[in-house]
C-alpha cells in the first residue's frame, strides 16, 4: 500500500469518528433543552412560577453555593 492510501483511510476514520462523536453531543444537548423547556412549562403551568424568577434563582446559586462554603 502507498502511504497516500493509508493517509486517506485514516482521515476518513478520523472524520467519521469526530462526526458521530459530533452527533451524540448534539442528541444530548437537545434532549437537555427539552427537558429544561419541559421543566420550565410544567412550574408556568403548574405554579405559576415564571421564567424570570427561575433564571434570577440560577444567578444566585453561585453566591449562596459560596456562603454556604465560606461558613465552613
Amino acid at each position: 500500500m502507498s502511504v497516500e492510501l493509508i493517509v486517506v483511510i485514516a482521515s476518513v476514520v478520523i472524520t467519521w469518528l469526530i462526526f458521530t462523536w459530533l452527533i451524540k453531543v448534539l442528541k444530548a444537548s437537545l434532549s437537555t433543552a427539552i427537558t429544561i423547556g419541559a421543566i420550565l412549562l410544567i412550574l408556568q403551568l403548574v405554579f405559576g412560577i415564571q421564567y424570570q424568577t427561575i433564571w434570577q434563582e440560577v444567578i444566585k446559586l453561585p453566591e449562596i453555593i459560596w456562603q454556604l462554603l465560606d461558613k465552613n
